[in-house]
């Protein structure tokens, strides 16, 4: 046996199947990142997420055609692949979703399964589309994050009950933190607002009994990722 020769099983597929699995799997890997683009809220959004969710579509697809339906390689690979670490937290879980959602499609294109490709990535976009298009599962009444700086030698028990019967739905007292060296206590609520057109007065009102000291309201809590 001559060690020096080798054999490339690249023919075992034709250019039509690998131009047919590389197109067909960047169309949809790129209409898998235009759903998200599209549904995405928050402030945690990056155009590199998106990228990466088309090229792995495209890269699943090329996996699945080099395993087919060889047992060997496909242990070979998950071996290859274990080594693999992600030292990037996702910052949503939708996000992982859609990192699934985009690897699926690639595993339907890269093993032939076209039409199935392309109605399971039609359906899941639409239902993902209708379900941010009509808000669902979200809560009627929105929660917000408020901060208050107060002097230490203010006692803060009761200090805001006032404004926060007059402004807020509800309040509670998260956490009680020191800062500035020790000159001021920073008070952490979650409140909800009864209208949010009473922010400016709310503040006020809360920087009056404060002594003027900084106050944050994070109005969009529910929708902002901290």
């Amino acid at each position: 046996m001559d060690i020096f020769t080798f054999q490339d099983l690249t023919g075992e597929f034709s250019v039509l199947d690998v131009v047919i699995v590389m197109v067909l799997s960047f169309v949809l890997s790129a209409f898998i990142g235009w759903i998200y683009k599209q549904t995405h809220r928050g402030t945690s959004y990056t155009q590199s997420f998106v990228f990466t969710l088309v090229i792995n579509g495209m890269v699943v697809a090329l996996v699945m055609m080099i395993v087919g339906s060889n047992i060997a390689r496909a242990f070979s690979l998950i071996g290859a692949l274990s080594i693999i670490r992600f030292r990037n937290a996702v910052k949503e879980t939708r996000d992982v979703g859609f990192i699934f959602f985009s690897m699926a499609v690639g595993m339907a294109v890269g093993t032939k399964f076209y039409f199935l490709a392309v109605v399971a990535a039609v359906v899941i976009s639409m239902m993902i589309l209708l379900m941010t298009r009509f808000n669902w599962f979200a809560r009627e009444m929105a929660s917000q994050i408020l901060r208050v700086q107060v002097p230490n030698s203010v006692p803060f028990d009761k200090l805001f009950d006032s404004p926060f019967l007059k402004y807020t739905t509800s309040s509670e007292l998260i956490s009680v933190d020191s800062v500035h060296s020790g000159m001021l206590t920073e008070l952490t609520y979650s409140i909800g607002m009864k209208k949010s057109s009473l922010i400016q007065e709310f503040i006020s009102e809360i920087k009056n009994l404060n002594g003027n000291n900084k106050v944050t309201l994070i109005a969009g809590y529910n929708n902002t990722d901290l």
